[in-house]
């Protein structure tokens, strides 16, 4: 299938059989989130991939019992960076340099705008913004899943701090942005694997100006 077919197969899975998706489509889906490009490229978000049942059972509740969470083969839990800090901003650019084979001054300019432009926010202003960085990933892990035929469902509906204290995710300055279940549709328990996909007209959905 072409991407189209691909994303007009893919819907937000609601039963799941908890077959094991394969360790290289699962790696795929990982690598494609690793690509996504990020602000300054600075990919201010970690993935938390859970596959571990009992950890999966603990999650349940923090997540309004969302069936797919225990019924899923892995769980993605997307972790934005809690702040722009000055080590983090240096560390991003130090390996930038060692990786190009480049003086570390090269970047000093770069380095210096993103470390004026980010510290100056407030720490619920970085919060913010390294949040909306981690849904370009969840973007790219949705269509990789997609392009791989893994079925996958993208939620919000859990408690973030519950999340974040269960997976200690404040030990490494990070906050639970969202989560994406991985696995295969469940046919005959699925309400919605046999409705129509519906999305606005283009003519709704875009506005050309030439």
């Amino acid at each position: 299938m072409n991407l189209t077919e691909n994303l007009n197969w893919r819907y937000a899975t609601k039963a799941m059989t908890g077959a094991i998706v394969p360790q290289e489509k699962v790696n795929a889906i990982i690598n494609a989130t690793l690509l996504c490009p990020t602000s300054s490229g600075l990919q201010p978000f970690e993935i938390i991939l859970i596959s571990n049942k009992e950890l999966k059972n603990k999650v349940l509740p923090i997540a309004m019992n969302q069936v797919v969470i225990t019924q899923s083969s892995h769980l993605m839990v997307f972790a934005a960076w809690d702040s722009y800090t000055i080590a983090r901003i240096n560390h991003h650019f130090e390996y930038l340099n060692k990786e190009r084979n480049m003086p570390n001054s090269t970047t000093d300019d770069f380095r210096k705008v993103n470390i004026e432009m980010f510290t100056k926010l407030t720490k619920e202003q970085q919060f913010a913004h390294t949040a909306k960085q981690s849904y370009i990933g969840l973007g790219f892990a949705l269509i990789a899943a997609a392009t791989e035929q893994i079925d996958s469902t993208p939620m919000e509906g859990f408690n973030p701090e519950e999340l974040d204290t269960l997976l200690e995710l404040n030990k490494k300055g990070l906050k639970s942005t969202a989560i994406l279940a991985l696995g295969y549709r469940d046919v005959d328990k699925d309400w919605l694997v046999k409705l129509k996909k519906v999305r606005k007209q283009l003519s709704e959905f875009v506005t050309e100006m030439k």
